[in-house]
Order: structure tokens, then sequence, then C-alpha cells
């Protein structure tokens, strides 16, 4: 499945982080990673939110403001998506965690204007490759420029690594 040939649109809970410059060392401290992946997760923004992560349920979709994920290389983006998070919408991301994201297959969007949109708990609806995100409790809506198609094939193809090997280009795994 290519990414033009998949659904991107996603619905869930707004969970949203509005403040600005949150880096990845908040998104997942460094001691984090020590642990085993399936512990990685509770740790998930709780230098922010304290125990946040217990409260994620399967298919919400973050919210964030401007230059969310800037800072280091390591892959907040896959331990975010580990707790359940569908999707990341920010209103600008970092560069590292875009491109962080797109490689471990995590839908992301940067939507100038999402937070005017969207607040807490609203239902929101997210079509990644349209570049929209509707607000469904409140009707409120946000547009900004959909990812290129080069960038959903690879988050529809499963990451970097996954493209690569249904390309030919990696051996097979296992």
């Amino acid at each position: 499945m290519t990414g033009r040939e998949r659904d991107w649109v996603l619905t869930g809970r707004a969970r949203v982080f509005a403040e600005d410059d949150i880096n990845t060392d908040q998104i997942m401290p460094r001691r984090g990673f020590e642990l085993p992946p399936d512990e990685q997760s509770a740790l998930v923004l709780d230098s922010i939110r304290p125990g946040w992560a217990a409260t994620v349920r399967d298919g919400d979709i973050l919210i964030a403001g401007r230059r969310f994920g800037c800072g280091s290389s390591r892959p907040a983006p896959l331990v975010i998506a580990r707790t359940g998070i569908a999707a990341v919408v920010a209103e600008s991301l970092g560069d590292i965690f875009l491109r962080n994201a797109v490689a471990y297959a995590v839908p992301v969007l940067e939507c100038p204007g999402v937070l005017e949109a969207v607040a807490e708990g609203h239902e929101v609806e997210v079509d990644i490759a349209r570049g929209t995100v509707a607000n469904l409790t409140t009707g409120a809506a946000a547009a900004s420029t959909p990812l290129p198609a080069m960038l959903l094939d690879t988050i529809a193809a499963g990451g970097v690594h996954a493209l690569l090997r249904r390309d030919g280009y990696l051996a097979p795994v296992g």
C-alpha cells in the first residue's frame, strides 16, 4: 500500500501540550532509554505532566505548540507512539523530530493554528494526506500543507527500513 492509497484520516481524543519548545529530553529523558522498550512509554512527557502517559488511550492525537520535539536525535516519535498516540499534530515540529517520525512511521502534521482550533479532550479528525484538522466537538478547523507523497509513502510502508526492504534495498528480516 502506498501513502496515496492509505486512509490517512485519524479520529481521536486531543491531548494538548500548548507549550512551545518541548524538546526531546522532555519527551523522553535519557534515563528512559536505559529501560526495556515496553517500560519506556511510562516516562513520555513525564517531566511536564507526571503520569500523563498512563492516561493515554489508543488512538489519542497529541496536539502541540511550536518547535515540538526540538533537540537531540533520540527516537522521541517512537516512544510517543508506544503510548498509544496515533498521530502528532503541532504548530511546528523540530526538524529531527519530523525526520524521526517519518523514519519510525509515526503520522505527523505541522498545522499552524491548531492550538486555536483544538482543546484538551476534544474529539478531533486529522487528515494527514490533506493537511486538515477538524474539531468534531466544536466545529472549528485548521489547515496546513500536507506531507509530500514521498513521506506519506515512507510512513505507509512502516518507516524507512520497511520501505527499503519493500523496494529491495535491504534484505528481508528473518
